[in-house]
């Protein structure tokens, strides 16, 4: 993903330096040409690494479904509390009370059954 992000990132500017240069305000300096790839090689540079960057950061949020303004998901309106929660997929062909037994023995204070995936602030 990062590749393409900063591909994006270097054809953008690459084509908006030769638009701005050759294109619409094509002026001699010197006798250059209009587009003098090596004047442009820095700034090319920069705007790769801005778009990889950015490109990224959407990619994580997008992937993990962080998004600003969400609600959190979470397994027990008291997980933040002073505990902590451990979460036990056992849903084919297990036996509880064996699980039950072994959460008690370690030191559980308190073991549930939820159905449900999450439970929501909303």
């Amino acid at each position: 993903a990062a590749f393409f992000f900063g591909i994006t990132g270097t054809i953008t500017m690459l084509t908006g330096v030769y638009l701005a240069t050759a294109v619409d305000w094509p002026v001699n300096i010197g006798g250059k040409t209009h587009f003098a790839l090596p004047d442009f090689i820095p700034i090319t540079f920069e705007l790769t690494i801005l778009f990889c960057a950015f490109g990224l950061v959407g990619s994580y949020y997008a992937s993990t479904h962080l998004f600003p303004g969400r609600a959190p998901r979470v397994m027990d309106l008291r997980a933040t509390d002073d505990r902590f929660i451990i979460a036990i997929d056992a849903k084919q062909n297990t036996e509880h009370e064996k699980i039950d037994e072994l959460l008690k023995g370690a030191g559980a204070l308190e073991v549930k059954h939820n159905e449900r995936k999450y439970l929501s602030y909303e």
